[in-house]
């Protein structure tokens, strides 16, 4: 399957995957965990120092890869959130400020994680990481497109899509703008970004879909000569990504950019418009 027709596959069921995903054994497992014992959890060092809390909750805003940085982490939630010099919003991290809010220590004291609220976020982002990360494992495109559908609307300006390497790297495929340009100032990037889309046409579901359906065409034309199995050759590629784009539109998608199938359909081998 290609990168949009998984997506779409997805993106038109989610509620489904999402309860088939927590009702894996080992998620359902971890889950329960946290919810019987995050409520114990009345300090900073009660919840750097349980490994499978603090596993759990990092993984659920997606610094997994981070859990070895308990003294990091530790100094993060000890300065909070409120000044603007915080270890939290100096970092330029979009996961790690998230984790800082939602555990704020600081602001709330011992009562930090007997939201209920709180623990519901907590449980539904673990999933949902979750769920991207097992269909990155099978195709890195899709996961990015999960990813920017859950993401992208909670960002207000281009600086938000910069701060987060996964958006950005949706942003810059769909809009062919070389990974390269990262190296620039960053007022540079904005500048760019900002004359080529309006951030907020990512609160609008229906600009959304067609923008993540333009990042997945893109990125399974750039990716289609080197991924095995996927059936695509560097000449039919197009035209296979337009099928299989219309047959997953059909269950349900909100369509397909007709500009971007038209734009697809004039594509030669070597990617050019004929």
């Amino acid at each position: 399957m290609s990168t949009i027709s998984s997506y779409l596959s997805i993106s038109n069921n989610l509620p489904k995957w999402q309860a088939m995903t927590a009702q894996q054994p080992q998620v359902a497992t971890q889950t329960s965990y946290f919810e019987a014992n995050i409520g114990k959890v009345h300090n900073i060092g009660q919840l750097v120092n349980n490994p499978r809390l603090f596993d759990y909750a990092m993984t659920a805003f997606g610094l997994g890869s981070m859990t070895y940085a308990t003294g990091l982490m530790t100094k993060v939630l000890q300065q909070g959130v409120t000044s603007n010099s915080a270890l939290a919003n100096t970092l330029n991290n979009p996961g790690v400020l998230a984790f800082a809010k939602a555990f704020d220590f600081v602001d709330n004291g011992a009562s930090a994680t007997s939201s209920s609220t709180l623990q519901n976020t907590v449980v539904k982002n673990y999933v949902q990481n979750t769920l991207e990360t097992e269909q990155g494992q099978q195709n890195p495109g899709v996961q990015l497109a999960l990813y920017f559908a859950q993401n992208a609307p909670k960002v207000t300006s281009v600086y938000g899509i910069l701060a987060d390497k996964n958006l950005l790297t949706v942003v810059q495929t769909a809009l062919g703008i070389s990974s390269m340009t990262s190296a620039e100032p960053i007022d540079t990037q904005a500048a760019q970004l900002g004359g080529m889309l309006k951030i907020s046409d990512f609160q609008n579901p229906k600009k959304l879909q067609n923008f993540i359906e333009r990042f997945a065409a893109m990125y399974d034309m750039n990716n289609s000569s080197s991924s095995s199995g996927s059936g695509y050759t560097a000449s039919n590629a197009p035209n296979a990504l337009i099928l299989d784009a219309a047959n997953a539109a059909s269950g349900g998608s909100q369509g397909i950019d007709q500009t971007l199938l038209l734009s697809a359909q004039n594509l030669n081998a070597g990617g050019l418009l004929l």
